[in-house]
């Protein structure tokens, strides 16, 4: 006889998304074709099925999408505030209303689990929208001047691990504050962003305002270079990130770039044992690890060592792997094949250099990409799996006996983008968030964001915050 709790699969229904068979670019209000008639295909990491075929931009489009935004730009920047407000808050109630459409389409194109994207990803989207919507009719009282003004053009460069989510982070911010967007988005997840560009057309929103340009690197490095761009922004590699501070430096180009991690989840002897191990879990295993700010490195306090890492085997042996559109699922696919080469590489060295793998037993589909949550121990800060950005569900468990010790052994890497602190004590989580060297610390939490507060990094991490009051600086001439 089953038992009531036996696990029966719930997934969601495609149904309410309709991918065409081909999209074009969005330039100046329009889908158009590539000037050179180049195209590419979309795949669905979970099944590695074609989704769509899209128009790949060159620098012709690159050039044609800057124009428009420059000619919209006049008219955008010249609205008051109010005016401009309205249009965010359309959108961002076009998003509220469409938000299961996107989140089905979201976890097709990326992999994701779609009670991430249904209950993370898109609330957040919409919380972008609407809180710099009312950011708009106030910029004379953000702290940066008395009359701020807008740059320009932004050329924004997303990746694809939260391609709707990093979409919101970066136009919302660019149109409340005047500005006009040429976005590119990730080759692997172009879908939503072009959803977008039809959500604009429906809130209205003036032609060349908002232009979307699929493409690979080639197209990212052409609208970063272009010399008619006033503003750069990029998420992804902290690689690409220094390819692009050397192409603007010497230029007046503003950018701020928001790149790799490495950051440390330190547990203290007296953290609640249930709670963090929670913690551990979101921190390193959300969206299969591929999160810029995943808590990739345990610091565990010796003395509960073994107690932590029985009860972390022990969750992670409930977790569940499997179809991303099943609302059960907990571990999606990887996004794309050349991800989950990088993943196993790394992880094949880790043991190599004599750290212990595990991961719970765990049957992976015969297709699309996929990679079992797994957790090393044994590990050193020599090793390449304590340094290097792995991008995957995959955990490095390292030890500390004092605090001193943790804020050390934190400290010890080129990133610098977030941390986490799990203590009862308040005092010991002020002392030692003070001493991290890194953009976000969460406290007894991890992976916790709001519109209203900045995120960013430093050393490796990047430059300049996004988010919050903070947010609106890069996109003011202040």
């Amino acid at each position: 006889m089953a038992s009531a709790f036996d696990y029966a699969p719930a997934p969601e229904s495609r149904s309410v998304v309709d991918i065409a068979p081909s999209y074009g670019l969005f330039i100046d209000g329009e889908f158009v074709e590539a000037a050179d008639g180049k195209v590419f295909k979309t795949v669905s990491p979970s099944t590695e099925e074609v989704l769509s075929e899209v128009a790949q931009a060159g620098s012709e489009d690159v050039d044609r999408a800057v124009k428009a935004a420059r000619k919209a730009f006049e008219k955008w920047s010249a609205l008051p505030g109010p005016e401009r407000a309205k249009y965010l808050f359309r959108i961002a109630r076009i998003i509220q209303e469409r938000s299961r459409e996107l989140a089905v389409l979201e976890t097709l194109d990326n992999g994701k689990p779609i009670k991430e994207t249904r209950d993370a990803d898109l609330p957040l989207v919409a919380a972008h929208f609407f809180y710099y919507a009312g950011w708009a009719d106030k910029l004379e009282h953000a702290g940066f001047g008395a009359s701020p003004k807008p740059l320009g053009v932004a050329g924004q460069v997303i990746p694809w691990n939260f391609p709707l989510l990093m979409l919101a982070w970066k136009i919302a911010p660019a149109l409340a504050t005047g500005n006009t967007v040429v976005l590119k988005p990730a080759e692997t997840t172009p879908l939503s962003a072009l959803f977008f560009a039809d959500v604009c057309r429906q809130a209205g929103l003036p032609r060349g305002v908002v232009n979307i340009l699929p493409g690979y690197g080639d197209t990212g490095a052409a609208l970063v270079a272009h010399p008619d761009v006033n503003k750069v922004a990029f998420t992804g590699s902290t690689a690409v990130g220094k390819e692009i501070a050397r192409t603007v430096a010497g230029t007046r180009k503003k950018v701020t770039l928001e790149l790799g991690g490495k950051g440390a989840n330190i547990v203290f002897d007296d953290a609640p044992i249930d709670q963090a191990v929670e913690g551990i879990v979101n921190g390193i295993f959300f969206n299969q690890g591929q999160v810029c700010c995943a808590g990739s490195r345990l610091l565990v306090q010796e003395s509960i060592q073994d107690e932590l890492l029985d009860s972390l085997k022990r969750r992670l042996s409930t977790l569940r792997l499997g179809d991303p559109l099943d609302k059960n699922t907990d571990i999606g696919a990887i996004n794309s094949a050349e991800q989950l080469s990088r993943i196993t590489s790394l992880v094949e060295k880790g043991a190599a250099e004599g750290a212990d793998p595990w991961s719970p037993e765990c049957e992976l589909p015969s297709s699309g990409y996929w990679f079992a949550p797994t957790l090393f121990t044994n590990v050193t800060q020599a090793h390449t799996i304590a340094r290097d950005e792995i991008f995957g569900p995959v955990l490095s468990v390292l030890t500390f006996r004092t605090p001193d010790e943790a804020v050390a052994k934190a400290n010890n890497t080129q990133y610098g983008l977030s941390a986490g602190i799990w203590t009862e004590k308040g005092s010991r989580i002020l002392a030692v968030a003070n001493k991290l060297r890194a953009g976000v610390v969460w406290s007894n939490t991890f992976n916790k964001f709001d519109p209203t507060s900045p995120f960013g990094g430093y050393k490796e991490s990047g430059f300049g915050r996004e988010g919050g009051r903070h947010g609106l600086e890069a996109y003011l001439d202040v």
